[in-house]
Formats: structure tokens, sequence, C-alpha cells
């Protein structure tokens, strides 16, 4: 069941099916496995994008980038760990996996990982179909009477 009702924007609308689930993901989300790893979403100019996590400890092997139905997942895991005694253990190494919806027309251009942290380079780019485009405006002149009256002339030349 949607926790919101969005029918009333569907009647006037078309093309806006995901936005639905998208808003109700993001109410019923849960928001305990939100914070792990920390990450920041920035705008470069206007159609680049990157989203920048903190992934200290992990290495490029233990990363997994996917995406798969406009929904980019980084995944990291850890190999296993050898042991040791800590005497506190406040770097956290555990697995996570973080999903980022993605707007129509993004693509993921690369990744780079660099200082424990994973920076993921996005582009929006629209199609020449989709772009808005001017649509120029004919002004029809009555060519039909001009030519009537051109004919009627060259008829009075012939005949005389």
């Amino acid at each position: 069941m949607n926790a919101i009702d969005l029918t009333p924007l569907y009647r006037s609308s078309v093309g806006f099916d995901r936005l639905g689930s998208l808003i109700n993901h993001a109410l019923t989300a849960d928001s305990t496995s939100s914070g792990y790893p920390p990450y920041n979403i920035e705008l470069i100019e206007d159609n680049r994008y990157a989203i920048t996590l903190a992934v200290a400890g992990f290495t490029q092997e233990e990363l997994d980038i996917q995406v798969e139905n406009g929904v980019l997942t980084v995944r990291g895991e850890k190999a296993a760990k050898e042991e040791r005694k800590y005497l506190h253990q406040g770097i956290a190494y555990r697995s996570f996996e973080r999903k980022f919806n993605l707007a129509d027309y993004v693509e993921v251009t690369g990744a780079d990982l660099s200082n424990g942290l994973l920076t993921i380079s996005l582009v929006k780019e629209i199609p020449e179909a989709m772009k808005p485009k001017s649509i120029p405006i004919n002004q029809t002149v009555n060519k039909a009477l001009e030519h009537d009256v051109e004919d009627k002339k060259a008829d009075t030349s012939k005949a005389a």
C-alpha cells in the first residue's frame, strides 16, 4: 500500500510512474542502515554530478559498483579478517550496500578511489529528441490571389 496517494498527479501527467515508488521507498526506508558509509552528492556543472563515499579501509577489489534499472548500487565486502586483539576498535570495517536512484538519462561515467574516498562520476545526457526545440511559425500569404492577378495581366498582354 502506498503511503501517499498520487492519483491526482497521474491524471494530468504522463511518464511519472516511477515517482510513486520512489516516494514510497524514501518514506519507508530503514533509516538505521543509511548512516554507513557517509556520502556526499555534488553538483559539478549543469549536467554533471559526483557521489563521494567515505570507504576508508576498503580496497578496490573489495568494492563493487553496479547500475541496474536506474538504481546505482555500491557494495563493500571486507575480505576475511585476520585475527587481531584490539584494545579499542573505532574504525568500522563492516560490509555495506548503498543504493541511489538515478533520474532518467543519468549515466555513470566512471569511478575513482583515492585517499579512502570513492568518487563516482555521473552525467545527465538528454537525447536530442528530448531537448527543447523551437518550432517556426509559418506565415501564410494569400498567394492564390496574387497568382490570379499575375495570370490576368499575362492574359491581357497576350490578347493585345
